[in-house]
């Protein structure tokens, strides 16, 4: 898979709108409260829609980083995705406090490693659902991909965001560590739930093709 500057484009794009409405609705104030994961599936959902046609829509380095192992994005693929996605999340953090120059954030007070397994948990659910609906040749020319990831992602947020925010991506994890939503301590917790998620993610959905 050859890398272009389309491709990258679509991947900061894809991610800064994930990153910007997990600060707009996560944030005070003003927060959508209850019903953020539901405005943050969906936006991942629909951004996976409009950008799969041209970079595969992963907008999360785990998915990049999974779909490397399952060969389908070479190792400059790899290092250009997850550059563009960082690159959104830290450009969307920064639209997020000019936007709400009064927020006033709470870092989440993790048990490192509940947050461990809740991260690794979802962004497994999530890297598998990527590899299975959107990648597996049985599955090829779905119309239901797009809210299959996005809804992965609502779900865990309800299920786990206690626990441990519920990043399920390390772009989103540089995000929120930005915006002070989470403590810059904690950043391993999510780069390595995502690295061992894409592993498991990648070696369990050997049969999916």
């Amino acid at each position: 898979m050859k890398t272009n500057i389309g491709k990258l484009l679509y991947e900061f794009i894809g991610t800064f709108f994930l990153m910007l409405t997990v600060g707009m609705t996560v944030l005070n104030p003003n927060s959508a409260g209850a019903f953020a994961p539901l405005a943050i599936g969906s936006v991942l959902a629909v951004m996976v829609y409009a950008g799969v046609h041209v970079s595969g829509g992963h907008y999360n380095p785990a998915v990049s980083l999974a779909l490397f192992f399952r060969k389908k994005l070479n190792v400059e693929g790899l290092i250009g995705y997850i550059v563009a996605q960082l690159l959104g999340a830290i450009a969307a953090a920064f639209a997020v406090m000019y936007l709400k120059d009064d927020f006033a954030p709470a870092a989440l007070q993790l048990d490192p490693w509940k947050a461990l397994l809740a991260e690794f948990l979802f962004t497994f659910a999530l890297c598998f659902v990527v590899i299975n609906v959107a990648t597996g040749k049985k599955n090829a020319g779905n119309s239901f991909y797009g809210f299959a990831i996005g809804f992965t992602v609502l779900v865990g947020a309800y299920a786990v965001g206690a626990i441990s925010g519920a990043a399920f991506n390390p772009a989103v994890a540089l995000g929120v560590s930005i915006l002070k939503m989470s403590l810059w301590s904690n950043l391993w917790i999510y780069l390595l739930a995502g690295v061992l998620a894409a592993g498991a993610a990648a070696v369990l959905s050997r049969d999916s093709e």
